[in-house]
């Protein structure tokens, strides 16, 4: 997949991200979205602003947790549909300043990000649920206000100004994650100015235009993948959570597996994507215990694999349970589906490499170019033999063949 040839090119080596979805949702402990989906009178939910009190917050914690399981960059969210603001900022006193805690979070969150030159870019919604002058009117993700008070011309005004303050005032950033333009509108003007004042700024396709790349969310595989066509026609940034029901902190949460998640990255980056793994800390600031144990697991996993996610080499094998990716001499296997059984053909590929070495385990296996006896019809293959299959259970297999 092709660079940007800019600044933003950092976005197409660092391919595996911490998502963290966080505000005054987390004392409310439901979802980030309950204001709208348990249907909380406004003044109730606002007052949520007064317990938010989170003296665990650490970002040094977060980013050891990121950079412990591998990620290599971070997208953070300074204000979520209910418009609250994780930022000091005189647009609104609908922000952190004015929450017992008082002190601007996405300040603290940069200069630890600086400090360890961990690219951080700042997630924005474009949909507003306390401002008068957002046209809510009960679209997708929107709440029902006084069509009175709605002045879309003064909302962008007052968005603008938000995105110049989060591009401006707290150094280097390294993108906008827009969220939710249910307007659908299209104002080139915004994107210009983000990349006048941050030129490594990559922006999604969720904003004003089409950005710079597109961002799945959940399950999103296309046809074809890696299978005779190359997946992605742009550059792709997946995005899920570890919780299965929400994004922001729920105190009653159902969590994915280890494993689910081990699958869908080793998918997406084999086929040449980004990958951004949510979390969401609670109003303590502290990113839940199940949630620690998933990264940790998967970060055993990735760091041991990660040299496998280079160049995409589509349509490689004929069984479509395998990705296939290339670095110089070295082709990799990808069994993103997991193994059957303790050997696995590559056909129709014969050539027969220098040696086999499974990743995760770094040991040595053995291969043959015979074909199972109930193909002895076909030509010479490569298979792999003696697999630890039973082992590698939990995990994603990754081959390193080199030639």
């Amino acid at each position: 997949m092709q660079k940007f040839n800019d600044e933003r090119d950092w976005f197409c080596e660092k391919r595996f991200g911490m998502f963290i979805h966080w505000g005054i949702y987390a004392v409310d402990a439901r979802h980030e979205q309950a204001w709208q989906r348990y249907g909380m009178e406004a003044d109730e939910y606002r007052k949520l602003k007064e317990r938010f009190n989170p003296g665990n917050f650490n970002p040094d914690a977060w980013l050891d947790l990121a950079e412990n399981t591998g990620m290599e960059y971070m997208v953070f969210t300074t204000r979520h549909h209910d418009g609250f603001c994780m930022w000091n900022t005189p647009t609104t006193d609908f922000n952190i300043m004015n929450s017992p805690y008082g002190k601007d979070i996405c300040a603290m969150l940069a200069e630890a990000c600086h400090k360890r030159d961990l690219p951080l870019e700042w997630y924005y919604s474009v949909v507003d649920w306390n401002h008068p002058a957002y046209p809510n009117i009960g679209r997708h993700h929107e709440i029902n206000t006084d069509p009175v008070r709605h002045d879309w011309s003064a909302y962008l005004d007052f968005l603008k100004a938000q995105i110049r303050e989060l591009c401006t005032n707290y150094g280097k950033i390294y993108g906008i994650w827009w969220d939710m333009n249910v307007p659908e509108h299209r104002d080139h003007d915004i994107h210009s100015m983000i990349r006048n004042l941050q030129p490594a700024a990559v922006i999604n396709n969720r904003g004003f235009d089409e950005g710079d790349y597109s961002t799945p969310e959940r399950d999103y595989d296309p046809e074809g993948a890696n299978h005779g066509e190359v997946a992605f026609q742009r550059r792709t940034e997946a995005c899920q959570s570890v919780g299965v029901n929400s994004w922001g902190f729920r105190e009653d949460e159902d969590y994915f597996s280890s494993l689910y998640f081990m699958k869908n990255i080793d998918r997406y980056l084999a086929q040449g994507a980004n990958y951004l793994l949510n979390v969401g800390p609670d109003a303590n600031g502290d990113i839940p215990p199940q949630a620690v144990n998933i990264l940790k697991n998967v970060g055993e996993w990735y760091k041991k694999v990660k040299e496998s996610f280079c160049e995409p080499v589509p349509g490689m094998f004929n069984d479509k349970k395998l990705l296939c990716t290339r670095s110089g001499n070295a082709t990799y296997v990808h069994c993103h589906k997991g193994l059957d059984c303790s050997s696995l053909s590559l056909f129709p590929l014969a050539d027969a490499p220098r040696r086999v070495i499974l990743l995760n385990t770094g040991e040595a296996i053995d291969f043959t170019s015979e074909p199972l006896v109930y193909n002895m019809n076909l030509k010479k293959e490569l298979r792999l033999r003696h697999i630890p299959v039973e082992e590698l259970s939990a995990t994603v297999p990754v081959f390193k063949l080199e030639f």
